[in-house]
């Protein structure tokens, strides 16, 4: 039961959008000079050249420009936004073994944005998972991926 009652409340944070952890705590970025399309390819690079698979790119920034006007949105945001998602059996199954409630946290996200304000300099990164229960080798996987994207 106990197991059932921590696999609803993690659910339920994920469709809420609330975090166990602090804003600030809970996001690793990078930043490179290099240039946005450069750095997203990178990304995918490092993505793909583990064996995994991107099975969504999101294009963030073109939606929240697109639809500004329809908002009320009078403030560029980003110059370029996207996310790319992915997951892999193997660190997938290991961290759900640990806690079935894990499941809250697959797919796994990277994002990189360039602001339209500090144009040239692009941030990527990712959401960490809460230490322990299994998360810890997904969150080195995905510190390497955008280490590596962001050459370092």
């Amino acid at each position: 039961m106990r197991l059932l009652t921590s696999a609803i409340l993690a659910a339920s944070a994920l469709l809420l959008g609330t975090s166990f952890a602090r804003a600030q705590d809970d996001v690793t970025t990078f930043t490179t000079e290099a240039p946005f399309a450069e750095v997203i390819a990178d990304l995918e690079d490092a993505v793909v050249n583990r064996g995994y698979v991107v099975d969504y790119h999101g294009h963030i920034g073109d939606m929240l420009a697109r639809t500004a006007g329809d908002i009320a949105g009078a403030k560029p945001l980003y110059k370029a936004a996207e996310i790319l998602q992915f997951c892999s059996a193997t660190v997938s199954r290991k961290a759900m073994e640990e806690d079935i409630a894990n499941i809250a946290y697959c797919p796994y996200v990277l994002f990189a944005y360039e602001s339209a304000e500090d144009a040239g300099k692009v941030t990527l990164g990712f959401r960490r998972l809460p230490d322990g229960g299994g998360r810890d080798e997904v969150n080195t996987l995905l510190e390497e991926i955008a280490g590596e994207a962001a050459g370092q």
